[in-house]
């Protein structure tokens, strides 16, 4: 015998399994990071009571201001992180739900990442050095530059880094601070030919760099307005593609010139 179902029934039985696909993912862990404002590093200064950025075989000078570079704060390579931690993040300005693998490079052990996440830091070094020397036309074999950030991983404080050894060899060519006594603060991968490059969560070290007292902040170009949308009041955002541009945006952020935006 067939019985026939009332449409209201019918819907309650259609339901039933949306509803269990809701409930799943509830509980099931998904493919994203949350992230939040994380540490901010004075290129200029010392960071742990040891100085970023040493200069051996060339006169340094004395520098003000300060150029801090940025970093997020993430959840981990393996957390578990749940739909309603992804939805809390989507309407906080102060924290970022991002793609997992954004963050982390795919597989690997929790180690094998953070090795990667050094490895990255150390090359992002090495090539912050030579793009500094580069745009001052600096023989390499002339000098040593060491960097030290301790634990820090990654490549995205290349920018800062090139400004910090410009800053201390060169200042702003005509005896001032790159910084003009500013807190100065942002992020970006170097090339050693001077450009910069993307690199993700800019929103986030955009608040940080807030936090820690900086009135400017370098964003790579492409990331500008990301960086912008959500910016603090007080923030002045200046988008820069290669290392020249940012010295020009430094030095014109000091003279009242013309200093791009959005």
């Amino acid at each position: 015998m067939l019985t026939r179902l009332t449409r209201p029934r019918v819907l309650a039985l259609c339901a039933l399994p949306v509803l269990a696909l809701f409930g799943t993912a509830a509980f099931a862990p998904l493919p994203f990071t949350l992230a939040r404002p994380g540490v901010t590093a004075d290129v200029l200064g010392k960071d742990d009571g040891r100085p970023v950025i040493t200069i051996t075989g060339a006169e340094t000078r004395p520098t003000e201001g300060q150029l801090r570079m940025t970093t997020i704060l993430a959840t981990g390579p393996k957390a578990d992180v749940r739909i309603g931690e992804v939805v809390d993040g989507w309407f906080r300005t102060d924290r970022a739900v991002m793609p997992r693998d954004s963050v982390y490079p795919t597989g690997g052990s929790e180690k094998e990442i953070e090795k990667h996440n050094l490895d990255d830091m150390k090359e992002s070094q090495n090539v912050a050095v030579d793009a500094a020397l580069n745009y001052l036309d600096r023989d390499p074999g002339s000098l040593r530059v060491e960097v030290d950030l301790g634990d820090i991983g990654g490549p995205s404080a290349g920018l800062f880094l090139s400004l910090g050894i410009i800053d201390k060899l060169d200042g702003d060519g005509s005896g001032g601070d790159l910084t003009g006594g500013r807190t100065i603060a942002g992020t970006g991968t170097i090339s050693a030919d001077g450009k910069v490059g993307a690199v993700g969560g800019v929103s986030m070290k955009a608040q940080g760099a807030h936090r820690d007292g900086a009135s400017v902040f370098l964003v790579p170009k492409a990331e500008c307005a990301q960086a912008e949308s959500e910016a603090p009041d007080g923030l002045r955002i200046v988008p820069v593609t290669t290392l020249k541009d940012a010295v020009g945006s430094l030095k014109a952020l000091e003279t009242g010139g013309k200093v791009p935006g959005c």
